[in-house]
């Protein structure tokens, strides 16, 4: 790409900025897009770049697979149950000790190495996510259902000019259990309290897709009302059903637009945001 290419990327992205500058933006963060060193680092160079050029971006994050390495290493079976870990007492220890303390350590090390400012949490912290049992057919343990959020501790870090760094982990309306919570499920919730003007969910694949084996089908953009059809054509199915109903949930709630984004593509978050095409399906 020679300079004038360049520039035409950079002068591209000007108009995404300036309606950017100063608003919330959330990234639910983990997963897939954690595979390897090269990737982490791409994902905390967009971060601070977001904030660099006015963005306030904001991270939830859960760490599936480092709560299960863990587990195994402790002689520890981990177990699914519709996709949400089943937590007993001794679980939940360990998903505070790896999401409030390797996982959240290990991200804002990232934005730190990368020249941003970034401070972790848990909604532990000033009890500031507050969650009840989530009831169902099958009992989770426990696994929790967030009920209220306090929006100070966000608002003075964002204020001081930090980057926050969120583990999905809540505490219990009387304050004596720990809750661990579905993470895409945290950052839609957090969104729409803190007033976000957009989600993003970094996934492992380019988005919703009408043949989930074919790329160029992308839906690029959806809005609400059609997803009731996307739902009896059965294109929204299996581990996207949970995505597009955190997704749908934030725009319900006030979420300006909710992102479903490839995380293992480098750079997908500011391809999505700063540029005209975008790369993942937006939903407005």
């Amino acid at each position: 790409m020679n300079y004038i290419e360049y520039a035409k990327v950079l002068t591209q992205a000007l108009p995404y900025i300036q309606s950017l500058a100063g608003k919330i933006v959330v990234i639910k963060y983990g997963g897939n897009a954690m595979t390897s060193e090269e990737l982490r680092k791409s994902v905390a160079t967009d971060i601070v770049l977001m904030q660099c050029v006015g963005l306030k971006p904001v991270i939830v994050h859960g760490g599936g697979p480092d709560i299960s390495e863990f587990l195994t290493k402790i002689g520890q079976e981990s177990k699914f149950i519709d996709g949400l870990r089943y937590t007993d007492e001794k679980t939940m220890e360990i998903v505070k000790m790896v999401l409030g303390g390797k996982v959240n350590k290990d991200i804002v090390s990232l934005i730190e190495s990368a020249g941003g400012k970034a401070i972790g949490l848990t909604g532990l912290d000033g009890s500031f996510i507050k969650a009840k049992k989530l009831e169902g057919p099958v009992d989770l343990g426990f696994v929790g259902e967030i009920t209220s959020i306090d929006t100070n501790i966000i608002d003075m870090a964002l204020s001081a000019g930090y980057i926050p760094v969120i583990g999905s982990v809540a505490i219990g309306e009387n304050s004596t259990e720990s809750y661990n919570i579905n993470a895409d499920t945290c950052a839609s919730k957090l969104s729409a309290a803190i007033k976000a003007e957009k989600l993003i969910l970094l996934t492992n694949v380019p988005g919703l897709m009408v043949d989930p084996k074919d790329p160029a089908s992308l839906i690029s953009t959806l809005r609400l009302h059609e997803v009731k059809k996307l739902y009896a054509d059965k294109i929204i199915h299996g581990g996207m059903i949970p995505k597009i109903e955190c997704c749908v949930e934030a725009v319900r709630m006030g979420v300006k637009t909710a992102h479903i984004v490839d995380g293992t593509l480098h750079h997908s978050i500011l391809l999505e945001l700063l540029s005209n095409e975008g790369i993942g399906t937006m939903i407005y």
